[in-house]
């Protein structure tokens, strides 16, 4: 193996990242895309955690966790606004949808 060749993560940290999850700061909509113009497809309650799938831009959202067009894929079909999730981040936590 080549000194330039870095070793893939362990099972362990690619199971410990997939089971990373982030609070919602204020209720929120679950929509089926992301933007405020695709259907409601349920809603969450401040206080609940939500595990990150993948994020994409979208509609520009402020919320109480900042302004930002990134989304966050929770489920098939199921998105919420970054700017009501507590991420710790201004940007991308998780890979791009």
């Amino acid at each position: 193996m080549s000194e330039n060749v870095i070793a893939p993560e362990s099972a362990e940290e690619i199971e410990a990242a997939a089971a990373r999850t982030y609070p919602i700061v204020a209720d929120v909509n679950v929509r089926s895309g992301p933007g405020t113009s695709y259907g409601k497809v349920g809603r969450l309650s401040a206080g609940t955690r939500v595990t990150i799938l993948c994020q994409k831009p979208g509609e520009k959202i402020t919320g109480p966790a900042g302004t930002t067009k990134l989304w966050d894929r929770i489920g098939s079909g199921r998105y919420v606004s970054d700017a009501y999730v507590r991420t710790g981040s201004t940007g991308y936590v998780a890979p791009r949808c």
